[in-house]
């Protein structure tokens, strides 16, 4: 792993004007997320709404989550699963908080996160 600065410098979220890394969380599987919105374009927008909120957050630990999205749903080997369109939808990720990595694992509907195993 790259020491912090350089590590910034790579994925361009250097601030130029203080000096600081302000690093900004990166999302791996957003390739799942597309093709569930083609087929299910009723989500399209809170999936877009999800992503850009999610790609500028900085979530250190669950807690920082939390206060953001009060539904989400914290369940063992640091799987976090957000309520997307008001609980119809449900969104499987893996979070590594000093990473600053989301991993998509899946998308589903609430039917289909019943039948989830983790």
């Amino acid at each position: 792993m790259f020491p912090i600065r350089e590590h910034c410098s790579l994925i361009g979220v250097q601030d130029k004007v203080n000096d600081k890394c302000e690093l900004i969380m990166e999302i791996i599987g957003q390739g799942i997320l597309d093709g569930y919105c083609r087929n299910h374009g009723e989500i399209t927008s809170q999936i877009f709404a999800w992503l850009a909120e999610a790609k500028a957050a900085s979530w250190s630990v669950p807690n920082d989550i939390k206060e953001r999205y009060r539904s989400v749903s914290f369940l063992p080997n640091n799987h976090v699963v957000f309520n997307i369109k008001g609980n119809r939808f449900r969104l499987d990720t893996k979070v590594y908080y000093q990473r600053k990595i989301i991993v998509i694992k899946r998308l589903g509907t609430h039917a289909d996160y019943n039948k989830w195993k983790f």
